[in-house]
């Protein structure tokens, strides 16, 4: 019997997903589209009646202003917004800026799907030589976070992604859920990836297939012990889901005009 009501967000499309390039832990904010998506997402989830009474973000901006522009758009600006480090996405480590298209041209497509997708590779670190290592690590909010700025990740799987969000989730998020408050976690596609592989109990093989575009909020229905009662929901236009699925799903391929 479902008792809880959780919902993740994959920010609005940011500037980088429409480029293509691995943004990570860079800051970028939403593209125009992504800002539409944002608020479309918002008058969604008014129109069905759901009401949120608090909301989890990164500190990214892309994650923010994506909660900042649905709370407008629902009408519920006044719900508090807690941000962490630990809901950041995934860190890609040394492929950071690089053009996914591009890099499947040069190493290929599987390889390319194994370092986005899986859940136990790591990319190669990062390092001070990269173009993005200043940007990143000189930024004064990384040192707000609740580890030393010297231990934060240069690079992660998704396994690693999943081991830093759950003290976060287990201390943080899950008392005021267990409290019968209704939260909304506006994220990264790879840190609700993670935080689904672990209330679904799904197979480090069949995470691999689970791909959430952005803009489009997941429902998750859950019982006392939050576990899922039924499978997520996706809402919205479903065929426009499924096409913004197999466009994020395309990103990691060559191209027709690089082939």
């Amino acid at each position: 019997m479902s008792k809880h009501k959780l919902f993740l967000l994959r920010h609005g499309e940011g500037t980088w997903n429409k480029e293509n390039r691995f943004c990570s832990w860079v800051d970028q904010k939403l593209s125009e589209n992504g800002v539409v998506e944002a608020q479309e997402c918002g008058r969604l989830l008014k129109e069905q009646g759901y009401q949120f009474d608090q909301v989890f973000t990164s500190i990214l901006s892309r994650s923010i202003q994506t909660a900042w522009l649905l709370l407008e758009a629902m009408g519920q600006e006044w719900v508090p917004v807690t941000k962490s480090w630990r809901l950041n996405e995934r860190h890609y480590g040394a492929l950071i800026g690089l053009n996914r298209a591009e890099m499947a041209l040069n190493h290929g497509e599987e390889k390319v799907k194994l370092w986005r997708r899986s859940y136990d590779i790591t990319p190669p670190p990062i390092d001070e030589t990269h173009p993005y290592y200043g940007e990143i690590y000189n930024d004064r909010r990384y040192s707000t976070c609740d580890v030393p700025k010297e231990e934060l990740p240069k690079t992660e799987s998704l396994k690693k992604v999943l081991d830093r969000l759950l003290p976060f989730w287990n201390d943080v998020i899950v008392p005021v859920i267990k409290s019968g408050q209704t939260v909304l976690i506006s994220a990264h596609g790879n840190s609700c990836r993670a935080l689904l592989k672990y209330l679904e109990d799904i197979s480090e093989a069949d995470i691999v297939h689970v791909t959430l575009p952005t803009g489009v909020p997941v429902l998750l229905e859950l019982d006392g012990d939050l576990r899922p009662v039924k499978p997520r929901q996706l809402l919205g236009d479903q065929a426009k889901i499924q096409a913004a699925i197999k466009q994020v799903e395309d990103q990691g391929k060559v191209h027709a005009q690089n082939k």
